[in-house]
Formats: structure tokens, sequence, C-alpha cells
């Protein structure tokens, strides 16, 4: 059974800095891309970031080097280092894993607040 499991989100004032880390099982992960994506309140989902498995990376043009994407391929975890947070970056961090159309995997998202 594929899981999933977000964590790390949370309140944080502007200027703070949050790591999200997204636990996975079930599925051959370091085959797999994994993204993380964000969706604030009345806006569609957006990409943040994406790591495919031999370790390229990119970034959405809203991040400006703020926010770094990692993978322990060991651990089977995804992290998301999230500095220098606006209050623009409050929204529900999602996980994917993308294995093809087939194999296209989201977690349940935690919720980042960053607000004063």
């Amino acid at each position: 059974q594929v899981q999933l499991v977000e964590s790390g989100g949370g309140l944080v004032q502007p200027g703070g800095s949050l790591r999200l880390s997204c636990a996975a099982s079930g599925f051959p992960f370091g085959t797999y891309a994994m993204s993380w994506y964000r969706q604030a309140p009345g806006k569609e989902r957006e990409l943040v970031a994406t790591i495919n498995y031999s370790g390229g990376i990119i970034y959405a043009d809203f991040v400006k080097g703020r926010f770094t994407i990692v993978r322990d391929n060991v651990k089977n975890t995804l992290y998301l280092q999230m500095t220098s947070l606006t209050v623009e970056d409050t929204a529900v961090y999602y996980c994917r894993a993308w294995g093809g159309d087939a194999n296209d995997f989201w977690g349940q998202g935690t919720q980042v607040t960053v607000s004063s």
C-alpha cells in the first residue's frame, strides 16, 4: 500500500523557517520523481519543487532561492527546507510521487501558515 505522509507544517512568523518532511512507503522511492506542491485558499494547486530520481531539481520561480528540496533514498523521505517565509507562502503543502501516469500518488498535505 502506497503511503505519503507529510509532516512539519505549522504556524510561523514572516521571515521564519520550516522544514517539511514526506515519509514514503509502498513503492520504489528511489525510482520516482518526487515533488512538493501547494494550494492556498481559493487558488489552484501549484508546483513548488521537483527532484527526479537522478537528483535533477526544478523550482518554481516564486521560490527565489528560499526553498531547498532534498530526497533521502535510504530513509525514503522527501524534505522541503523553507526559509524567509512570507504570508504568501501560506498554503497546504502536498507531497507527490510520480513514476508514470499509472503510478501517481499524493499525500494528504500539511498546513503551513505564515502570520505575525
